[in-house]
C-alpha cells in the first residue's frame, strides 16, 4: 500500500484493532553495554552517528563476586520518564507506557556500562532522527595482531583430570592464527586453567575453547557465529576462525584480511557461504566497503569486491549484510546493493523511489528479504515505510507505511514477520506481527517489560538475540529487576499471552529457538553455578523447564564475561563466544567455548 507523492501515510498499518492492549512497559531491546554484553551481531538503534569508543578493557571486577549481566537492576535511563498512556501507536492502538529510558543491560555478568545517548531504543529528545542526520566519521588503529591459542579439553568420567592439549601459534608474526590441537585421545599437554577440574557430578564438561587473539587496546568487534554440520565459523578483529563443532580442532587456515572486519551476514546462506566486509584502510578516511565471500565448510575465500558508491551521500561508514537464499543485500544509508552470494555478480541496486522515499536498513532470511525506508526527510509528512522485496530481483510485493514518528527498529522474526517499532518524540514501542502478503496480523498487547538483547547499532535490523518465533508464537523473555524472569507466549493471532514459564534458577533466562515442538533456553549463570540449558513444551498445559545441560560451577565466571555474548544451541553442544574483544594485555579473554554432556 503505497502512499501518493508527498501525502502523509493513512493510518500506519491498519486500522484499529479490537480494544488497546493492556498496560505494559515492554522493554526496548536491550542493548550491550558499551561495549559489550549478551546480544547478537551488534547494533542498538539510537542516536545518530557513531557510538563513543569503548573502553579499552572491562571496568575492575568489584570484590563482590560476578555478578549475571542480563538482569541488573534497571536505572534511569537518558530520555526521562516513560510516554503517558494513551500514546496512539502505529496502528492506532493506545500504547501504553514503556519502560523507554531504561539503561542499557550489561551480558553474561558484565559491569554496568554507563549510559550513552541514543541507547536503547532510538535517538533521545533534541536529536534528529537517525536516519536524516548523517553524521560521518571513522577512525581505525594500525595495530600488530597477537597469537591466539586453542585448548582442546578432554575429560572423561574421571571427573576431569585428564589434562587438555595447548599450543601456542608458531606463526612468526603472531597474527592471532588458531594452533592445531590433538585430539582428546593423544594426552600429553597441559591446560593452564584446568577448566574441568573439580567438575561435580551432574555438570557439563568444557568440549573445548579458544582464547581470543591480541586485539587493540581500544577493543575489537569479533562479530558474528556460523554452525555447519562440521564447523563453528567465528570472526574476530581482522580474522576468520574455524573449529571443529565436537573437539575444536582447526578445520581450516585463518583467513586474514587486510584491515578490520566491520560487518557480517548474521546468516549464512543455503550453501553455508558467509560474507564479511572490512575497512578500505586504517586512516580516518576509511570506510566499510570491502567485501570478502567464505565457504564456512571449507574455508575457501570466494569472490572479493568493493561495495561501488552511488553519489556523495552513499555513505558507506556503516552497512549491513543480510542474506535470503542466493542474494546478498548490502544497504547503507539511501542505498543498498544486492550480489549472487556464490558469484558476486551484481543483480540490482535499491535507491531513491517515490518523491523522496529511500531505504536505511535491510534484513534478510527464510527467503525473504525485508527493507525498511525513510520518506519525506525534513517535511511535515515524514514517515517510515516496509516493504517485502523478492531477493532475486528486488521487486516490491507489497509496501506498508508506518504512522509519523514511528520508525522500524527491529526485526524480531522474518517468518513471520514480527517487526518492533519506537516512536522517540512520545518514549512508546510497538511489536507488529503481519501476513505473508504484508498485511497487519496482530500487535502484542502484554503487560509487560521485556528485555531481548539487542545490539546498538540503528540500522542493523537483526541484532536481537533472546527472543525467537514459530509459526503462532512469539517468545519473549521479561526484564529482570532482581533475579529470575520468564519467558512469555505470546499469540500471534491476537497478541495476548498463550503461557509463561519460569526460570528454574535465580537468573534470568531467555528463548534461543523453538524445534521440535520445544523451546530451547539459555539460563545465565550466576556468580557461583554455571548457566543452563533448558527446553520448555510450546504444546499443553504444563510448561516446566527441563535441564538438558548443566554448565559446570567451575567455569561460571567465564561464562559470565563474554563481551556482548553470542550464545547457540546445536546438536547437543551449547556454544558461547565473545561478540567484542576488550584488548586487555592483562586479561586471559576466551574467543569461545564448546559444552557438552
Amino acid at each position: 500500500m503505497t502512499q501518493p507523492p508527498n501525502q502523509p501515510p493513512q493510518g500506519g498499518f491498519g486500522a484499529p484493532q479490537g480494544q488497546p492492549p493492556q498496560g505494559g512497559g515492554f522493554g526496548a531491546p536491550q542493548p550491550p553495554p558499551a561495549p559489550g554484553g549478551f546480544g547478537a551481531p551488534q547494533g542498538t538503534p539510537g542516536a545518530p552517528g557513531m557510538p563513543p569508543p569503548p573502553p579499552a578493557q572491562p571496568p575492575a571486577a568489584p570484590p563482590q563476586p560476578p555478578q549475571p549481566g542480563y538482569g541488573y537492576p534497571q536505572q534511569p535511563g537518558p530520555y526521562g520518564a516513560p510516554a503517558a498512556p494513551g500514546t496512539p501507536g502505529p496502528y492506532g492502538y493506545p500504547q501504553q507506557p514503556g519502560p523507554y529510558g531504561a539503561a542499557p543491560q550489561p551480558g553474561f555478568g558484565h559491569p554496568q556500562q554507563p549510559t550513552y545517548p541514543g541507547a536503547p531504543g532510538a535517538a533521545p529528545g533534541g536529536q534528529p532522527r537517525r536516519r536524516t542526520a548523517l553524521i560521518i566519521g571513522a577512525a581505525v588503529a594500525a595495530l600488530l595482531v597477537v597469537g591466539g591459542t586453542v585448548y582442546a579439553v578432554t575429560s572423561g568420567d574421571d571427573g576431569g583430570k585428564k589434562k587438555p592439549v595447548a599450543q601456542q601459534s608458531d606463526d612468526p608474526k603472531h597474527s592471532a592464527s588458531a594452533s592445531a590441537s590433538p585430539s582428546a585421545s593423544s594426552g600429553g599437554g597441559d591446560d593452564p586453567e584446568d577448566l574441568n577440574a573439580g567438575r561435580k557430578a551432574g555438570e557439563a564438561k568444557v568440549l573445548w575453547y579458544e582464547s581470543a587473539p591480541d586485539a587493540p587496546r581500544s577493543g575489537a568487534d569479533a562479530p558474528g557465529m556460523w554452525i555447519t554440520g562440521k564447523t563453528v565459523v567465528k570472526a574476530a578483529y581482522k580474522q576468520v576462525f574455524s573449529y571443529g563443532v565436537g573437539d575444536g580442532k582447526p578445520a581450516w587456515s585463518p583467513i586474514t584480511l587486510p584491515q578490520k572486519i566491520c560487518a557480517v551476514t548474521p546468516r549464512q546462506s543455503d550453501d553455508g557461504k558467509v560474507v564479511v566486509a572490512y575497512m578500505s584502510g586504517a586512516d580516518d578516511k576509511a570506510v566499510c566497503n570491502q567485501l570478502q565471500q567464505i565457504d564456512l565448510d571449507t574455508g575457501e575465500k570466494g569472490w572479493s569486491g568493493k561495495v561501488d558508491r552511488r553519489g556523495a551521500f552513499d555513505i558507506q561508514v556503516e552497512i549491513n549484510l543480510s542474506v535470503s537464499g542466493r542474494t546478498l543485500m548490502v544497504g547503507r544509508v539511501g542505498s543498498g546493493t544486492a550480489y549472487d552470494i556464490d558469484s558476486g555478480k551484481k543483480l540490482y541496486r535499491k535507491g531513491q523511489y517515490g518523491a523522496s522515499c529511500g531505504p536505511y536498513a535491510y534484513a534478510g532470511g527464510a527467503g525473504r528479504l525485508i527493507q525498511a525506508s525513510s520518506c519525506a526527510a525534513f517535511e511535515p509528512n515524514e514517515h517510515d515505510e516496509i516493504q517485502e522485496l523478492d531477493p532475486a530481483t528486488g521487486k516490491v510485493k507489497w509496501s506498508q507505511p508506518v504512522k509519523k514518528g514511528w520508525e522500524v527498529t527491529k526485526v524480531y522474526s522474518l517468518d513471520p514477520l514480527v517487526v518492533y517499532l519506537t516512536n522517540s518524540d512520545k518514549k512508546a514501542w510497538n511489536i507488529t506481527t503481519f501476513t505473508n502478503d504484508g498485511k497487519f496480523r496482530s500487535e502484542v498487547k502484554v503487560d509487560e517489560k521485556f528485555a531481548p538483547r539487542c545490539g546498538f547499532l540503528d540500522r542493523d535490523l537483526q541484532s536481537c538475540q533472546g527472543v525467537t518465533a514459530d509459526a503462532d508464537t512469539l517468545y519473549l523473555p521479561t526484564d529482570s529487576t532482581s533475579s529470575a524472569n520468564e519467558i512469555v507466549a505470546i499469540s500471534l493471532a491476537d497478541g495476548k499471552a498463550r503461557w509463561r514459564a519460569k526460570s528454574p534458577a535465580d537468573e534470568p533466562m531467555y528463548p534461543m529457538k523453538a524445534e521440535g515442538g520445544k523451546l530451547v533456553a539459555y539460563v545465565q549463570p550466576s556468580y557461583d553455578t554455571g548457566g543452563q540449558v533448558v527446553s520448555i513444551p510450546v504444546a499443553g498445559s504444563s510448561h516446566r523447564t527441563t535441564k538438558l545441560l548443566q554448565n559446570p560451577q567451575g567455569t561460571a565466571e567465564i561464562e559470565s564475561t563474554f563481551y556482548d555474548g553470542v550464545v547457540d544451541w546445536a546438536d547437543g553442544r551449547f556454544f558461547i563466544s565473545a561478540g567484542r574483544l576488550n584488548g586487555s594485555d592483562e586479561s586471559k579473554e576466551k574467543l569461545i567455548m564448546a559444552f557438552g554432556n
